[in-house]
C-alpha cells in the first residue's frame, strides 16, 4: 500500500501531507507507549528554565511521553493530537488532551508559556503551525520542537542496512537508504521548521540545542521499538515479520544487545 500522496507536476510533497503515515501511529498505542524512547531530562529543564512560566501546550502529543516528562518538572500541560486513538491512552495517564490537527486547532483564548512538539513537528505545516503557535504564547514565550536522532554502533548499522535491503517495505523513505548519519536528516528537520519561525513573523531568531545520550538495548527490546516508526504499519504483516526476524538475527550476531547513541535536537525560538 503506498504512503505517497500523488504528487503535482514539478513538486515533491512535503512531509506533512503524508497524512496517512502521520495518522497511523495510533494502531498500536501500548506499543508505541512502551517502546518509544524519552528525552534527556537536561532538555526539560533548559526549555523550562527559558520560559516565563509553567503552561505547556504539547503539539502531537501522542500518548504523553514527553508531557509526563514536563508535569514531572512542575509544569501545567495540554495536549493537541489528530488521532482519538493516542489521545485516548494519554488520558487513561493523567493528561488532558484536545482532538485536532494543530494548524486548526482553536486556542479559545488560552495562552501558554512553552509550546512543545516531540519527533511531530515534521508532520505539522512550518509556517502555519508557528503562526499557531505565536498565538497561543504568551509574549516572551518559547516554542521548542525536538527530536531524538538516533545512531547504532557501525557494524549494528552496516547490519540493519542489508535487512532492509533484502526485504522491500514499500515505504517512502527507505531505512538503509541514508548513507549519512541520521543527525543530519534531522538537523534538516530543524532547518525546516526554523525557516518556519521565521516565516510566520512570529517568533525572535531561532536557534538549536543539542543533547546526547546513550541508551542499551536487548533483542527484544529494539524488535519491539521497530514497529512504531513511521509507516511501519503500512507494511505486511509477512513482510514485516520477515523485518523483524532479519534485525533480531543481526542483533543475536553482536551478542543480543547493543547500545544506541541519541542525539536530542531541539529547533526553538522566543516570540517576538
Amino acid at each position: 500500500m503506498t504512503t505517497i500522496p500523488p504528487e503535482q507536476p514539478g513538486r515533491r510533497p512535503e512531509t506533512h501531507e503524508y497524512r496517512q503515515v502521520a495518522e497511523s501511529f495510533g494502531s498500536d498505542a501500548e506499543r508505541y507507549d512502551r517502546a518509544r524512547p524519552s528525552y534527556p531530562d537536561a532538555l526539560v529543564r533548559r526549555i523550562t528554565a527559558a520560559c516565563p512560566g509553567p503552561e505547556v501546550l504539547d503539539v502531537g502529543c501522542g500518548t504523553g511521553i514527553a508531557a509526563r516528562l514536563f508535569l514531572a518538572a512542575g509544569c501545567h500541560v495540554l495536549g493537541v493530537d489528530p488521532d482519538g486513538r493516542m489521545a485516548g491512552l494519554a488520558r487513561q495517564r493523567g493528561l488532558e488532551v484536545e482532538i485536532a490537527k494543530f494548524e486548526e486547532w482553536d486556542s479559545g483564548g488560552r495562552q501558554f508559556d512553552a509550546v512543545i512538539a516531540a519527533q511531530a513537528w515534521h508532520w505539522v505545516d512550518p509556517v502555519a503551525g508557528a503562526a499557531r503557535a505565536a498565538r497561543a504564547l504568551r509574549p516572551g514565550g518559547r516554542l521548542a520542537v525536538f527530536w531524538n536522532a538516533f545512531q547504532p554502533p557501525r557494524e549494528v548499522a552496516e547490519a540493519f542496512a542489508e535487512v532492509y535491503r533484502r526485504v522491500p517495505t514499500g515505504l517512502p523513505v527507505n531505512p538503509s537508504a541514508a548513507r549519512r548519519p541520521a543527525i543530519e536528516a534531522y538537523r534538516t528537520m530543524c532547518g525546516t521548521a526554523a525557516d518556519g519561525m521565521r516565516r510566520s513573523g512570529g517568533f525572535a531568531e531561532p536557534e538549536q540545542w543539542q543533547v546526547d545520550w546513550d541508551r542499551p538495548y536487548t533483542r527484544d527490546e529494539w524488535l519491539e521499538f521497530v514497529p512504531t516508526a513511521g509507516g511501519m504499519s503500512q507494511i505486511p504483516p509477512d513482510r514485516l515479520a520477515d523485518l523483524l526476524a532479519g534485525i533480531g538475527a543481526a542483533i543475536d550476531a553482536v551478542g543480543g544487545s547493543f547500545t544506541m547513541h541519541y542525539s536530542t535536537l531541539a529547533e526553538t525560538a522566543v516570540r517576538a
